[in-house]
């Protein structure tokens, strides 16, 4: 062990420690409370033992504070012992029982942060060299800060907290460093700080942690905690406060144990009133985070009672770009599978609205969410002859040959949900769909070629429309490259349906053998494709098609 210095902050502790151990012999008042202290003292000396054993103990300042602060309480608890040692307590009972107390409180928090900093490893980091490494010197200052903000004043708490922030904003990496060294479990518990500029800003700071991928499993990991802390924001915090929380909330809810944990503790209710009357901040984010919650179907009762549609409808007409695409999508996953929801939209003037946003829209996110809602609200008939009436095939149109492959992607997928009748894959040829369907075939992404396939496959269900393929000689070519089996995560099924409406057509049926697809058929048949059995049979009788009639 080294010995301190006798004129050390450690020293100065030690003798005090023994003056007042000393002096606790001779009190007869309060014998309880002092025993109390007593026991106290003990542990503290040897905390100050295990301090002594550090060099820097004496010029850390956090060390150099914190025994600061044990010698003047120790002071005052040297001097109220001489005052109790006069039977007559000449500052009465009650004064006495209470500058007793707050003596046990100060000790009791002085032996938390000498546990903390000792286990801290800031004692043993020292003085950071000027020729150590970025991300050594970013770990000692992250463990360094998360010491401050665990002792000391609710100021200097304060003060550890921005500076915090400022290395968090800098770099992603200083983030997942800051994790490594433990800042979560210590930011969850001054979520429940009395102080509201520390609470504000310990939002911000799980804020910018849930925005590393990387970082977001430790948040999660807190669980109910953390979680129940936040909703407390959404309901009574700040602007600020509130659209932090919502950023948090939104990486947290990925977790479907968590969204449904928000969906039954009032969380939507918070949420909407957000979407509401929040800053233009908070209302994106609150609609990314509401937007997470509808894809659990065990809540998604809870957004028709909290009359959610309207609001959500109201925030695609009048929010930023983000609020809109985080509203449109948060539409998608409510009416996924629930009739009632479409109907409901209709009701509320989503139609409209949604027309209002694709002719305003510059943001190609945006364009595919929406997309992906007239999808969802084609697949009831009656709503998707309203779709058509209004115009939105054009509109359809105009996205097949967007730059964006997940607009396209969207957009051919709406299609093979409105090609649902003659009437409808008519006009949808006419206004020509057909043919950028056909580049679609062969677009890089294999979600893009099966979206195509599957527009196809509907609209050449109408006789002008299939003309139109056959005319085009990419149509065959690009149909029959996704027979092939080495493409994976390709629905074969699509390929094969649009095949099969082509192949009656001598030029159709040679194009295919031509371009491999009875190798390919026959690969499928074995893995038993639906339909591709029939096609190939198909492909092998054409040449006596001719003579004898089809069977």
């Amino acid at each position: 062990m080294k010995v301190a210095e006798d004129g050390g902050p450690i020293s100065v502790s030690n003798r005090l420690l023994v003056s007042l151990s000393e002096q606790i012999q001779s009190i007869n008042s309060f014998k309880g409370k002092w025993g109390l202290i007593k026991s106290k003292l003990s542990t503290l000396q040897s905390q100050l033992v295990d301090l002594s054993d550090f060099p820097s103990s004496s010029s850390t300042p956090l060390a150099v504070d914190l025994l600061h602060s044990i010698s003047q309480t120790l002071n005052d608890a040297v001097s109220l012992s001489q005052k109790c040692q006069d039977s007559t307590l000449t500052n009465g009972k009650l004064k006495t029982q209470s500058d007793l107390d707050a003596v046990l409180a100060k000790l009791n928090r002085h032996i938390s942060d000498s546990e903390i900093l000792i286990r801290s490893g800031v004692l043993q980091d020292g003085v950071v060299s000027t020729a150590c490494s970025k991300k050594e010197a970013v770990r000692v200052e992250s463990r360094n800060l998360i010491t401050r903000l665990q002792i000391g004043t609710t100021e200097s708490k304060n003060s550890a907290m921005d500076s915090l922030l400022g290395l968090l904003q800098e770099d992603d990496k200083n983030v997942m460093i800051a994790v490594a060294q433990g800042v979560v479990p210590v930011l969850v518990r001054l979520l429940d700080s009395s102080c509201l500029e520390m609470k504000e800003k310990t939002v911000a700071a799980v804020a910018r942690v849930s925005t590393v991928e990387s970082s977001k499993h430790v948040l999660i990991a807190e669980g109910l905690l953390l979680l129940n802390h936040l909703l407390r924001v959404l309901e009574s915090g700040s602007g600020f406060a509130k659209e932090k929380a919502c950023v948090a909330l939104q990486a947290l809810t990925f977790s479907k144990e968590n969204a449904r944990a928000i969906g039954s503790r009032g969380g939507i209710s918070s949420l909407l009133e957000i979407c509401q009357a929040g800053t233009p901040g908070s209302q994106a984010f609150a609609a990314g985070v509401l937007k997470n919650l509808a894809s659990s179907d065990e809540i998604k009762e809870n957004f028709i009672e909290e009359n959610a549609v309207f609001v959500l409808i109201g925030l695609v007409s009048s929010g930023t770009a983000l609020a809109q695409e985080n509203s449109i999508s948060c539409l998608c996953n409510l009416v996924s599978g629930d009739s009632n929801s479409k109907l409901l939209i209709v009701k509320e003037g989503g139609i409209e609205c949604l027309k209002n946003f694709l002719d305003s829209s510059p943001n190609p996110k945006g364009l595919e969410v929406a997309f992906e809602l007239i999808r969802h609200l084609s697949s009831l008939h009656p709503i998707a002859e309203s779709l058509v009436a209004d115009g939105f095939i054009a509109r359809l149109v105009s996205a097949l040959s967007c730059g964006a492959s997940g607009v396209r992607i969207a957009a051919a997928k709406a299609v093979f949900e409105l090609g649902f009748s003659s009437k409808t894959r008519k006009e949808m040829g006419e206004c020509g769909c057909t043919r950028p369907l056909i580049e679609i075939l062969d677009g890089k992404a294999v979600e893009e070629k099966e979206a195509g396939a599957m527009a196809l496959s509907r609209l050449v269900l109408y006789a002008g429309n299939k003309k139109v393929f056959e005319k085009d000689e990419r149509g065959i070519v690009n149909a029959v490259r996704l027979l092939d089996p080495s493409i994976r995560n390709l629905d074969k099924k699509y390929p094969v349906l649009l095949l099969s409406e082509l192949v009656h057509s001598k030029k159709c049926r040679k194009q295919m053998v031509a371009a491999g697809a009875c190798v390919y058929l026959q690969k499928l048949v074995d893995i038993h494709v639906e339909g591709a059995k029939k096609l190939l049979e198909s492909l092998g009788r054409g040449k006596i098609w001719g003579v004898f009639a089809r069977p």
